[in-house]
């Protein structure tokens, strides 16, 4: 009987084992693809979405800025003419 137990035990510490080298090799294999994407992007010359925004912003503000100067003109326009 007492050899009995150790087969289960040393069956059970080899599936241990074996999830464990799974875990592993799962993480490794996350890691491995993450850099594959990361890679991947950016060779495709991808903004950021905190570069997007950005340049969003500036976009805004030189629209504003140029209906500003668009009043500004028609106003000195009128007054001249």
């Amino acid at each position: 009987m007492q050899t009995r137990s150790k087969i289960f035990e040393d069956i059970s510490q080899l599936m241990t084992n074996a999830m464990g080298v799974a875990q592993g090799a799962k993480t490794e294999a996350e890691t491995a693809m993450k850099s594959l994407m990361d890679r991947w992007l950016a060779d495709r010359n991808f903004v950021t979405r905190e570069e997007f925004d950005a340049v969003r912003a500036m976009a805004q503000k030189a629209r504003e800025e140029n209906e500003t100067l668009k009043a500004r003109i028609e106003a000195l326009e009128k007054a001249k003419g």
